[in-house]
């Protein structure tokens, strides 16, 4: 099977976490953390750094790594390494996505999460 590794981005604001909406793909519509696929050679903070700016015209920081998530989808098993980040500059435009939320810790379960961003939401209600 193949694997894809991945980095995803908490980005928190004070009480409140941001989440996206994929425009794209197999998953579209699915409510997930924005991120991608660590390139070759890259680091995933590294990465993380990269795929925001990409995706989201938005610089950040990037925290504590606060899981891995390791989920088997029917085509291939996603290695995903999640990160606290924080906003250092931009207005987190989207460019990829369809919609975005801030979310807090009562809302969370409020969109419809994709099943590997899913696996977050009980441990992300303990950290808000």
């Amino acid at each position: 099977m193949k694997i894809v590794e991945v980095v995803a981005a908490i980005i928190q604001d004070g009480d409140k976490i941001f989440a996206t909406q994929r425009g794209y793909g197999e998953f579209k519509d699915g409510w997930e953390f924005p991120g991608g696929k660590i390139e070759q050679g890259e680091m995933p903070t590294e990465a993380l750094v990269r795929e925001i700016k990409e995706e989201l015209d938005t610089e950040i920081t990037v925290g504590k790594q606060i899981d891995t998530v390791e989920y088997d989808y029917p085509q291939f098993h996603l290695t995903m390494h999640c990160f606290l980040c924080q906003v250092i500059s931009g207005d987190l435009t989207l460019k990829e996505h369809e919609a975005a939320r801030w979310l807090t810790k009562e809302t969370l379960d409020s969109v419809d999460w994709l099943p590997a961003d899913e696996g977050l939401i009980d441990k992300l209600k303990k950290i808000l």
